[in-house]
């Protein structure tokens, strides 16, 4: 069984791409070094490498799924669909069951794997477009159709939001839902469904938002930040002033201070704030130049792929990494209510670094068939 693609060498990678994934991933070692080590030392027996050194192992191994991911053919991968899907549902319910799934405040999303702990819903945000893309590409004649073309996507992803809402991680929920819903645009679904869908998100949304206590107060705490400055609100000023700090050219690497004690978390979903500290608006600028170059390269790989599939899980994954940076950012600069999602190759987190290289090699996969004509799955025959 042929698991590589035709001629690899010959068609080529997008260097670029993987000069720019790269650059990110050991900026994000750095970064993550810088702002973790007091954390570490104080909460892990003084061990300041422990944050560090977790992620480089898991980031080696991500790297390897890069490469695997980068060559391996994507027809192949096609054929274990469904066993995929089965598999990350089977996951994220495991992480309900008493003694496999680990719970860190209040929040049951990991599943424990020996002294390690692995989050499902970060499978879901590949398993989920790899699926769509999937059934879109095979149903394509039928995309219209309510009963065959769009109920089935939907209640896969209404599943799989269902259960990460029910671990009591609604942002996650709400992203990987909205990611969703542009998929199925890519994919050509009619206006009149997305009408529908939205009448039903928003109201059900607001009425989940209000079920649970600190939900309301990070909301008030957004729309008037003097709420609770000292409660809901600390993380996010702290933050803001934190990324203020930093001037042009910032403390330099290591010499941020806020990040010992103001900023709760920082070396997680706020990394942001202690990177800007210390590399100022000279490495926000490169920050954004990197993600810039990635967006880049990655929509233009997969626009210019003839293969439907292709086409539309590429710009699936890209949009699945760039949303969740904006998204992050706007959370850390206060342009939005504090989440729970972290910033890809940034923030600690084994189960997000591995997903987030895995989902790259599969778009440097991608880029090296856009220069060559494909042909659809199905249209050799595949089942």
């Amino acid at each position: 069984m042929d698991i590589r693609l035709n001629d690899p060498h010959k068609q080529g990678a997008d260097h670029l791409f993987i000069a720019t994934v790269l650059l990110l991933t050991g900026l994000g070692l750095v970064t993550l070094y810088s702002a973790s080590f007091s954390f570490a030392q104080r909460f892990f027996g003084g061990d300041g490498m422990y944050l560090v050194t977790r992620q480089l192992h898991l980031g080696l191994a991500g790297l390897a799924l890069f490469f695997i991911a980068s060559v391996i053919n994507l027809d192949f991968i096609r054929k274990f669909i469904m066993p995929l899907v089965l598999g990350s549902l089977i996951l994220c319910i495991l992480t309900f069951v008493p003694g496999i799934g680990v719970i860190k405040n209040g929040a049951a999303r990991w599943i424990g794997i020996g002294s390690n702990t692995f989050q499902p819903s970060e499978l879901v945000k590949l398993v989920l477009p790899l699926y769509l893309a999937h059934i879109f590409d095979k149903k394509k004649e039928n995309i219209d159709v309510l009963s065959s073309g769009i109920i089935p996507p939907a209640l896969v992803t209404g599943v799989f939001v269902g259960l990460i809402f029910l671990q009591n991680n609604f942002s996650t929920a709400v992203f990987i839902a909205c990611n969703a819903l542009f998929i199925f645009f890519l994919a050509g679904v009619r206006f009149r469904y997305f009408f529908s869908a939205i009448f039903m998100f928003v109201p059900t949304a607001t009425l989940l938002v209000l079920q649970k206590e600190h939900r309301i107060r990070r909301f008030l705490s957004y729309i008037q930040p003097e709420f609770e400055p000292l409660g809901a609100g600390f993380q996010v000023n702290s933050s803001i002033l934190s990324i203020m700090s930093g001037g042009f050219w910032g403390k330099g690497i290591g010499q941020g201070t806020r990040k010992i004690s103001s900023v709760p978390e920082i070396h997680s979903d706020f990394i942001f704030s202690a990177y800007a500290e210390e590399s100022g608006f000279i490495g926000v600028l490169l920050f954004c130049l990197l993600f810039a170059v990635f967006a880049l390269r990655g929509y233009s790989a997969s626009m210019k792929n003839e293969n439907p599939f292709n086409r539309l899980f590429g710009c699936a994954l890209v949009t699945m990494i760039v949303s969740q940076v904006l998204l992050n950012i706007a959370v850390v600069a206060g342009a939005l209510p504090a989440t729970g999602v972290p910033l890809p190759f940034f923030s600690a987190g084994g189960s997000s670094l591995a997903m987030t290289l895995i989902m790259a090699g599969f778009i440097v996969n991608i880029s090296r068939t856009s220069r060559a004509r494909t042909s659809s799955y199905y249209d050799r025959g595949g089942i």
